[in-house]
């Protein structure tokens, strides 16, 4: 005789017990929908191309500093790539709100609720990472890099395409660091971090901010290093003192 699933185990609680299967099917279709989401916007970003060239060359004119093409398809190729990051960026918050949907089912249903403050949140750090970027990081490590060449006596001759595939490095690489206290409230305000141990494991978290800089980061050069770590040990501690304001234990509440 079959059994009747309880009534208060709904199908939307069911969710949370995908199997592995599933859960690589939800995958591929949070994936999919992510990418229709930057292609759309991408013909938007396609049609502002030049601007962003002409924005994005900022930093390097005012050291000095003429670019060099080496092909004829590289300053197009230049722009596709700019039209690329800037439809990753517009589409941050809907990008974030598929990655809030993947991993859903396997929250309680009141912790389901922190939806909007980590969509929301998680965005507004996406951009201000890409505009500290923009504004900060990379002009001060560029301007540092160019004065270090001039002082040793050699003249700088920089690729376009070298230019341009570091500012997109140091920009989404920025922005995704910018997560970090985002991601550090929805995990504390579920349970499953605290601020003590956080702070206690800070050394670690220093150590693996390092590696990863030297990992995301195309040349071997210190600044370039330090621009990533920085930061990223920076928003950690950050991320401690949200802990510790925001954090919560994990707890079953009735209805979940």
């Amino acid at each position: 005789m079959p059994v009747d699933t309880p009534p208060e185990r709904d199908e939307e609680e069911l969710t949370g017990q995908m199997s592995f299967l599933d859960h690589l099917e939800e995958l591929r279709k949070r994936i999919i929908h992510s990418l229709i989401a930057v292609a759309v916007a991408f013909g938007v970003c396609w049609t502002f191309a030049d601007a962003l060239f002409k924005a994005v060359s900022v930093p390097i004119r005012k050291t000095g500093v003429e670019l060099i093409v080496t092909s004829p398809t590289e300053a197009f190729n230049l722009e596709l790539k700019l039209a690329l990051m800037a439809a990753v960026f517009l589409g941050a918050p809907f990008i974030l709100g598929q990655v809030w949907l993947f991993i859903s089912p396997g929250l309680y249903r009141h912790e389901r609720r922190y939806a909007l403050p980590f969509i929301l949140s998680s965005s507004i750090l996406f951009i201000v990472g890409g505009l500290f970027g923009y504004f900060i990081a990379f002009p001060f490590a560029l301007q540092f890099l160019i004065e270090w060449a001039k002082n040793m006596g050699v003249t700088p001759r920089i690729s376009a395409s070298e230019y341009f595939d570091l500012f997109i490095m140091v920009e989404l690489g920025l922005a995704v660091i910018f997560e970090i206290p985002a991601l550090i409230f929805v995990l504390s305000r579920i349970g499953l971090v605290s601020g003590s141990f956080l702070l206690k494991n800070t050394r670690y978290a220093v150590l693996i901010a390092f590696i990863v800089a030297a990992v995301i980061t195309p040349t071997t050069d210190i600044p370039n290093m330090m621009m990533m770590a920085g930061p990223m040990v920076t928003l950690y501690m950050l991320g401690v003192l949200v802990a510790f304001l925001f954090g919560k234990k994990r707890t079953r509440e009735p209805g979940d």
